[in-house]
């Protein structure tokens, strides 16, 4: 059987081990154009399900840790791939509810239930992709319900099977096949399961890669708050002794009290000596200090629970954090919420109506919760939301069931987008009329991004270096240059069709005004005459140019 604090401890080193390896996921991503890697998505959207797990006592069922994981990996989820993870973790906290503890087939139907949800959430499920390698694992989990009846043998099981999947992945979708990588969300995931199959097999807690930290300087005055992130021993104890004529040498005490607890100080003036343990023993530490002289009474000798001071701390942190966010009063028949990076693009949103601004895109997928956050935060009945970005479109969903008001995700992929469905909203019109012409508006607009290849990669029959120019036309790579202004001259001209009235170039931080007025002054000179050229100053990082062509 599986009891809580095992599945507790696996889930966190799992989340532990994402983290470590998050880079060599990410190497897997064939997509060549800077993006919110998968195992940085998937490594934060972990990440806050070991925030929630740290708080957890000890003495906890598989049902409550898996709904606390399952919750904070809602909230915290970034991006499809750990939108996706959520999704399993959430199945499997339904699969595991009110269980104290989890055996074989239950483990099996709880994983089960996490492949369905995850499915359904997707609306056109790709194979060969993280959802593969989870059904695979799923239905040998179901297999072994008939040959064992030992948990941990079925997730060595499961572990196999995904391994296996994961595997074949490449020829499920050739575009692995051809960049000669596995799936990156699959390998995301396999970690994760496997990171849980070592705590299962009686292994610790995996370590952070970057847990190695300079020491900290410890002053004696100081009473907890130093030493509180990791705690061995539950007493800081702190006493200054008047050292006696005959008293021994300090090193004697500083000895013993690094046999009996950490964190010690031992400073060894002339006519005292000053100490600073961490230990489960104050008394016998105080016996101790005894033999070397008295304790004097200014300031007196102090010992203090850093466990209940650790567990104060973080409620009043969750009291704080409750009392400084309050949701807006629902004002207002409709609201917005856009998620954009860059000054000038935030401004142009806000100046279109735009309540709350998310900070993201493209290298910076905002999690469920940060979009869940402006939601409440905009005092509207109805509140829209405009992700901007095809990787954001599934956390913004996931927002709609925790908050407190209806919520309606247009599934705007481009910042240009994002723009016409502001400028198609009717206030006096229904919200399923905004929804049909916000919609129609936007679907009407093409986009153009000029950015630069994140990697070597061969895509879509393409050669490509890390650096070189990349011109997507509509979110698909057009073609790769070596200059910026002839690939965003190019791909305009491109985008450009008999009925195109307006071509706004919003060009991003990486570009000058001088160099933007000069684009612009090609295009008016190719373009016809009846076609305005506007420029806008976004301020956006990653993409040189945003193109719109309405």
């Amino acid at each position: 059987m599986i009891n809580g604090k095992l599945l507790k401890d696996a889930m966190m080193s799992a989340a532990i081990s994402i983290a470590n390896k998050k880079r060599s996921v990410d190497e897997l991503n064939v997509y060549p154009v800077p993006d919110g890697d998968t195992g940085t998505n998937m490594s934060m959207t972990m990440g806050a399900a070991l925030r929630a797990l740290e708080l957890m006592g000890e003495d906890v069922t598989v049902s409550q840790v898996a709904d606390t994981a399952a919750s904070a990996l809602l909230r915290g989820a970034r991006g499809n791939s750990g939108v996706i993870l959520s999704l399993l973790f959430r199945g499997i906290a339904k699969g595991l509810n009110g269980l104290t503890e989890a055996d074989c087939e239950s483990m099996a139907n709880a994983l089960e239930l996490g492949v369905s949800a995850a499915y359904k959430a997707v609306m056109k499920p790709t194979e060969g992709t993280i959802l593969t390698v989870a059904r695979m694992a799923s239905v040998k989990a179901q297999e072994c319900v008939h040959t064992t009846n030992d948990p941990v043998i079925l997730w060595e099981e499961v572990c196999k099977e995904a391994e296996a999947t994961l595997a074949k992945t490449p020829e499920m979708l050739p575009v692995l096949k051809k960049a000669d990588v596995v799936d990156a969300g699959g390998q995301g995931l396999l970690l994760i399961f496997q990171a849980m199959l070592e705590v299962f097999h009686g292994g610790s807690i995996a370590v952070p890669a970057e847990k190695a930290k300079e020491e900290k300087k410890v002053e004696f005055s100081t009473a907890v708050g130093e030493f509180d992130e990791v705690i061995n021993f539950t007493y800081c104890t702190e006493f200054i002794v008047q050292k006696h004529p005959d008293s021994p040498d300090a090193s004697k005490l500083r000895a013993y009290l690094e046999t009996i607890g950490d964190c010690v100080v031992v400073v060894d003036d002339e006519e005292i000596i000053k100490v600073h343990v961490h230990t489960d023993s104050p008394g016998m530490a105080l016996t101790k200090a005894l033999e070397f002289g008295c304790f004097i009474n200014d300031p007196k000798p102090k010992i203090e629970n850093m466990r209940i001071q650790h567990e104060n701390k973080v409620l009043e942190a969750k009291i704080t954090k409750q009392q400084e966010f309050r949701p807006a009063e629902q004002e207002k028949e409709f609201g917005f919420v856009a998620v954009a990076a860059g000054l000038g693009v935030e401004s142009m949103f806000t100046d279109l109506g735009v309540d709350q601004v998310v900070r993201g895109g493209q290298t910076m997928n905002p999690s469920t919760d940060d979009i869940l956050k402006a939601i409440m935060a905009t005092p509207a009945k109805t509140v829209f939301v405009l992700p901007n970005n095809k990787n954001i479109i599934m956390a913004a969903e996931q927002a709609i069931k925790l908050a407190d008001r209806n919520v309606c995700v247009l599934q705007t992929r481009t910042i240009p987008q994002g723009f016409a469905a502001m400028l198609a909203f009717d206030e006096s019109a229904s919200l399923a009329d905004n929804r049909i012409n916000m919609t129609k508006a936007f679907e009407r607009v093409s986009t153009g991004q000029i950015t630069f290849a994140a990697r070597d990669s061969d895509y879509e029959g393409h050669q490509i270096k890390k650096g070189e120019i990349l011109a997507l036309d509509n979110s698909k790579l057009s073609f790769t240059d070596k200059d910026v202004e002839k690939a965003a001259v190019k791909l305009t001209r491109r985008l450009v069709k008999g009925d195109t009235s307006y071509v706004t170039l919003i060009y991003g931080a990486d570009v000058t005004d001088e160099q933007a007025e000069h684009v612009q002054a090609l295009l008016s000179a190719k373009l016809s005459d009846k076609i305005e050229v506007m420029l806008v100053n976004g301020g956006q990082p990653v993409y040189y140019y945003i193109i719109s062509v309405e």
